[in-house]
């Protein structure tokens, strides 16, 4: 099967026509931008992020990725198989994603079907951002904690009907599905059957490739990629999983280069820390592959005058999440975190670099609840636990395995070490605010933050954004998933080029009417304040009668209404953390035109 497998890539150049770049040379040059850096944390939420804030930065204090300048939120929804897109009268929508149609809409600019990679939910192949910047000769990397060839890093790299068909062979049910592509299996020569392994091994797609999943990948492969001019540190030959110590000697130029550090997804950082003597604690930590990754391809980027595109993925705070392993789901967003670090430093240096944080999906309803509360709103004491594996708190746990068994840190009401307990009470944790030695809190009462889970899977909810650099207006507000890939096309210059928003102008006049008086109004003020301090915005109300009333709007919702005082009025908001958008309205009078001031957008960080 594994001719068959390699021969299907044939297909790439038969169906170049549908793989051409469309650049657009005005783009970089226009909007300052040269460089992507896409960072995508799987399963992680709002409660993902504030959570962690809270564990390690404390309430008043900020991961990375809320200093980045500019948030918004993301809709995720995918649709049902052989859907239209949305807007077509065949258009069904699932409301959960998964990763693969997440990652397929970001990447393609298409909703598909849960499973799907680089495809429609009718099977039509469509391009990939990753696709399309290389084929327009920019250096390109994929960065991932979990298997190289899952959904997030393959949704780059490939085009499947199921994202099981992974390698290292081809397997029919892992690979075909009938419902979607027509009653009869696809001939194995079909790309959209073809292990996602020899699909990444062959394409060249992405120039830099780290992370996990060896195991998935054999000597045909190895001997592909080094045919295509790829430094391959370990080996998936003889099944030699690379270090951080070989990541760390590969050269700045050595251009295009392979290595996965685990033979499956790699290595939790909290069995990493307990474990220093384990041979898994010699993987690199996502910061670190962040790290040399944009040292590959700034290198390469000079030689080539062109930019580059790296797309990097905390994949454990999902694969923890699923396991409702609230300790484990903190310490890989911290860890996630660090690596937008990595970036944002680098874009700061550089200037030309627009860095990306969001999430695919959030994962298992992850919530902070109220000290002291419970899970069941009625239980008057914690409620029944059968679930022997979540019986001890954080500090007498065991690890659990490298990346899949559970380790909670549940509260429980007698002994941690006796296995015979029953009850539980949500997962509880110090913070830095509670002093140096927080940790020793973790699964105590006296922990500040209790934490909760819904389910074991994913949900529907939006998912935040951040951003940092030209073009970061375009990524405000409400988004869908889909809009990510002409956004970050558009800054490639790979997709027909997108304005930015100008700043708003500070007045506007209303047109003249007989009989009435034109009026105008403008809002000036901070455009970036602190999170729930109280900002003064001045407001400019030309030929408007003293005595009227000025409603205030934040993203249309009336917040404030003043009277303006001889063409003059002010408003006092306590704005909270994220992006606004502020508009003053006069709704005109008998002898007066209505006017309306420009949308103010003000971002509130720390």
């Amino acid at each position: 099967m594994k001719t068959a497998a390699l021969a299907a890539l044939a297909l790439v150049g038969a169906a170049s026509s549908t793989l051409v770049a469309t650049p657009s040379a005005s783009a970089n040059a226009e909007d300052g931008i040269k460089n992507v850096i896409y960072l995508l944390g799987d399963g992680m939420g709002r409660t993902q992020v504030s959570a962690a804030r809270q564990r390690y930065y404390g309430a008043d204090g900020e991961l990375n990725m809320e200093k980045l300048g500019t948030t918004g939120q993301v809709a995720t929804y995918a649709v049902q198989k052989n859907s239209g897109q949305p807007g077509a009268a065949d258009f069904v929508p699932n409301y959960v994603t998964d990763s693969s149609s997440a990652a397929t809409a970001w990447s393609s600019g298409v909703k598909t079907y849960n499973n799907a990679n680089g495809i429609d939910a009718k099977a039509n192949i469509t391009p990939t951002l990753m696709e399309l910047a290389h084929q327009a000769g920019l250096s390109t990397g994929n960065v991932s904690t979990a298997e190289i060839t899952d959904a997030t890093p393959a949704g780059q790299m490939s085009h499947t009907l199921q994202r099981a068909c992974q390698g290292p062979s081809y397997v029919e049910a892992s690979c075909q599905l009938p419902d979607v592509t027509g009653g009869n299996p696809l001939p194995t020569s079909d790309l959209r059957v073809t292990p996602i392994a020899d699909q990444i091994a062959t394409n060249q797609t992405a120039d830099v490739i780290l992370g996990g999943g060896l195991s998935r990948f054999d000597q045909a492969n190895e001997d592909s990629l080094k045919s295509n001019g790829y430094t391959v540190i370990g080996s998936p030959g003889s099944q030699t999983v690379a270090s951080k110590t070989d990541l760390a000697g590969v050269d700045a130029n050595a251009g295009k280069v392979f290595g996965l550090f685990s033979k499956g997804n790699m290595t939790i950082e909290k069995y990493k820390r307990e474990n220093p003597a384990d041979a898994a604690a010699q993987e690199p930590t996502v910061a670190d592959m962040t790290t040399k990754a944009i040292e590959l391809l700034k290198t390469k980027s000079a030689k080539t005058g062109k930019g580059f595109y790296l797309q990097v993925e905390g994949a454990l705070i999902d694969k923890r999440s699923h396991a409702n392993d609230a300790a484990q789901t903190l310490e890989e967003t911290k860890a996630f975190d660090d690596a937008v670090k990595v970036a944002y430093d680098f874009a700061k240096a550089d200037g030309h670099t627009l860095v990306i944080v969001t999430a695919d999906h959030e994962c298992a309803g992850f919530n902070i609840i109220e000290k002291g509360s419970y899970v069941n709103a009625e239980a008057a004491a914690p409620p029944s636990n059968t679930d022997g594996k979540n019986t001890s708190n954080p500090s007498r746990a065991t690890a659990g395995a490298k990346d899949g068994t559970r380790s909670h840190g549940f509260i429980n009401d007698g002994d941690a070490g006796q296995a015979d307990v029953k009850n539980f009470a949500p997962a509880t944790f110090g913070t830095v605010d509670q002093g140096e030695n927080y940790t020793s809190l973790d699964g105590t009462p006296n922990g500040a933050l209790w934490l909760t889970y819904l389910s074991g899977n994913h949900t529907g909810a939006d998912v935040p954004i951040f951003s940092f650099g030209a073009g970061s207006k375009l990524l405000e507000g409400e988004i869908d998933n889909t809009d990510l890939f002409g956004i970050v096309g558009s800054a490639l210059g790979v997709r027909p080029r997108i304005p930015v928003p100008a700043e708003p102008t500070v007045t506007v006049t209303a047109t003249p009417a007989p009989g009435k008086v034109a009026t105008a109004l403008g809002i000036t003020g901070p455009t970036v304040v602190k999170p729930n301090r109280t900002v003064t915005y001045r407001i400019v109300a030309s030929r408007v009668p003293s005595g009227s009333k000025v409603v205030v709007k934040d993203k249309g919702r009336v917040v404030r209404t003043v009277v303006v005082r001889n063409g003059r009025a002010t408003v006092t908001l306590r704005l909270a953390r994220g992006a606004h958008r502020l508009a003053a309205s006069y709704a005109g009078s008998s002898k007066t035109l209505p006017s309306v001031t420009p949308t103010l957008t003000v971002t509130a960080r720390r």
